[in-house]
């Protein structure tokens, strides 16, 4: 049965529809989105809830001349099918398919590529500085959800847009009250009142056409004005903080009224900018299940669409889990742990230390900068400060890491989920820079766990250290060899030898110890004896171990899913070097290029980090020394 959704191959298709056609076509896009991600997984409330302003800014404006910005990207789903990929948002997220966020290589719709949140502001106003000195009359639209309102550079954005005052430069502020987890702090509660005071509009609008009927008295008469209208904001509205600095504030719209969003994004074409539209929307809008657990539906597997449940079965404890549950046994133990998070509490696992801690538990919102000062200052007040970010979010805070925490010797605790390859998300969320950015820094201690009782062990050791900054990274998913037993720590810098072999030894990290492992029994069984060591520190690495294991002048492999360039591979090379030994070594790890999306599985297999390849290129290794 023919759709209007079937009609539509470019946002000129739009703009032949009536208000009443783009209405069943949003119901139409939220039927095949649903149908889509039920069966590829990602992120669905979001763009349940971006719809109609997607649909509404197509019609208006003129893409990709007019150019749209989307921020964070996982919003864009709406966006996407209606510039031309509808038929190729069937395999979004899949190996070789479109992207689930914005991408600059996929789409001349796609302005700018963004998989973090806060930077849609900054990007828009180069592109409008850029526009005006080439003389051009285009507009510039930023569609910014609230929850990245939080984070700093969005500020440093809007203090710079209202200092430049560009014209034809509009933020779309889209209001549903969460980012992934509910929304926090002090400008979530400015914007829930200013949705509450919609009384405001009404007197706004009343004293607009009262003034109008006043005869002009030149500059007094506008004087008059402003202060009249400022008045009534400042009475019904406790803070006009985007007037003040410098944007022109409309709105709380309805975000799924069609008319409402058309007339509103029509008027800004004669409107001198710079303009902040507020609307506000429901999170998973359209779908049942997704508006009551938002949350749940923010970034999901496949699930059946009648019940909204998850196709997978899986009963596995997750790193995330094991983290969560024994930091809270660790901190009934010890008053003085906190943990601090940015926006991530269901994602990191600390749903439930929030709920039995909650004086020591802090949501930051999506401020990593922020998260990692404030842990300073808790560390210097004496506190133990978990800090659990999502590797590859860490990174926004690289300066506060180097300057905040390890320059003064603070003792923060970095929690790192998701490190190393995560899967679709692809390459704004693969964790795989991490090892080599902390590796540089000055007294900072790295960790890595090969399961889920040496994270244990782990986090204990982490418990303990006082001396400086200290990191644990661990990948997203099932843990393995599960998480029973004690909470001992371990040495510091110290790995462990699971397997004998002469003819070569293999120095694997976290994910790549179990490969390592099943390569040694591949290898084995040709005749080809290759130690094994689990490594578990990149800093400081087991220099004992290493040139004990390098003596005998058999070939030496590292192991890690990380990027070769300053990871793991690097710091044992130094060392050999710094010792003078001439062991031939092969760094197996991740290429300097940037790992695209697909299953997790498909992308070890493509950059030969499993079993069988790592066999393979041992066994490489073997044949050419024996020539």
């Amino acid at each position: 049965m023919s759709t209007l959704l079937d009609s539509i191959d470019s946002p000129s298709d739009i703009k032949k529809l009536t208000l009443r056609q783009l209405e069943v076509l949003s119901a139409e896009i939220r039927k095949y989105i649903i149908e889509i991600i039920s069966s590829r997984g990602g992120h669905l409330a979001s763009s349940l809830g971006s719809v109609e302003i997607a649909l509404a800014l197509h019609y208006v404006f003129d893409s990709p001349r007019d150019k749209i910005l989307w921020d964070v990207g996982h919003q864009s789903y709406a966006h996407k099918i209606i510039t031309g990929r509808r038929e190729q948002f069937r395999n979004i997220r899949t190996k070789d398919g479109i992207s689930g966020f914005p991408s600059i290589f996929e789409s001349e719709h796609d302005v700018f590529g963004v998989g973090h949140a806060s930077t849609a502001i900054s990007a828009a106003l180069g592109l409008a500085v850029a526009r005006d000195i080439r003389k051009d009359k285009n507009f510039i639209i930023a569609v910014v959800g609230d929850g990245a309102l939080s984070g700093g550079i969005a500020f440093e954005g809007i203090n710079q847009v209202g200092h430049l005052k560009k014209k034809r430069f509009i933020i779309v502020l889209k209001d549903n009250e969460m980012s992934i987890s509910k929304n926090v702090g002090a400008l979530a509660r400015y914007l829930t009142k200013i949705t509450t005071k919609r009384l405001y509009l009404q007197l706004e609008a009343d004293v607009w056409e009262l003034l109008g009927k006043i005869p002009t008295l030149g500059g007094r008469a506008r004087s008059l004005a402003r202060r009249i209208k400022e008045s009534i904001k400042n009475l019904v509205v406790p803070t006009i903080l985007f007037e003040e600095l410098g944007l022109r504030y409309l709105g709380p719209l309805d975000g799924h009224s069609i008319d409402q969003l058309v007339e509103t994004f029509g008027q800004l074409r004669q409107m001198p900018g710079p303009v902040l539209v507020h609307v506000v929307t429901k999170k998973g809008k359209g779908y049942s299940f997704a508006e009551r657990d938002a949350e749940k539906f923010h970034g999901i597997g496949s699930f059946y669409k009648t019940t909204g449940n998850s196709r997978s079965n899986s009963k596995h404890l997750t790193y995330s889990d094991v983290f969560g549950e024994r930091l809270i046994e660790l901190a009934r133990k010890d008053e003085k742990i906190v943990a601090i998070t940015a926006a991530m509490k269901e994602g990191t696992g600390l749903a439930v230390f929030a709920e039995e801690f909650p004086d020591r538990f802090f949501d930051v919102g999506i401020a990593e900068q922020h998260a990692v000062t404030f842990a300073a200052g808790l560390a210097r007040a004496g506190l133990k400060p978990f800090v659990a970010i999502y590797s590859t979010f860490l990174q926004r805070s690289y300066d506060q890491i180097i300057h905040d925490v390890a320059l003064q010797r603070l003792p923060v605790r970095f929690i790192l989920d998701r490190a190393g390859i995560v899967g679709e998300d692809g390459p704004t969320h693969h964790g795989t820079f991490d090892l080599s950015y902390l590796r540089i820094i000055p007294g900072m201690v790295v960790m890595t766990p090969c399961g889920g009782k040496e994270l244990q062990w782990m986090l204990e050791t982490v418990r303990l250290y006082d001396e400086g900054p200290i990191a644990l990274r661990f990948p997203r998913g099932a843990v393995h060899g599960g998480a029973t037993g004690d909470l001992a720590p371990i040495v510091i810098g110290r790995g462990v030898v699971l397997a004998e072999g002469g003819d070569a030894t293999i120095l694997a990290l976290g994910t790549m110890v179990e490969p390592a492992i099943e390569a040694h029994e591949i290898l084995q069984n040709e005749g080809v004896n290759a130690a094994v060591v689990n490594a578990r520190f990149i800093k400081p690495i087991d220099e004992e171990l290493i040139i004990d294991r390098a003596s005998g002048g058999a070939p030496i492999i590292t192991l890690e899913e990380n990027a070769l360039i300053g990871g793991f591979g690097d710091a044992v090379a130094e060392l050999l070097a710094d010792r003078g030994m001439k062991n031939q070594l092969l760094r197996i790890g991740l290429p300097d290029q940037f790992v695209p999306h697909g299953k997790r599985d498909l992308l070890l297999e493509e950059f030969r980090l499993t079993s069988q390849r790592i066999a393979a290129r041992i066994r490489e290794l073997s044949t050419a020394r024996s020539s």
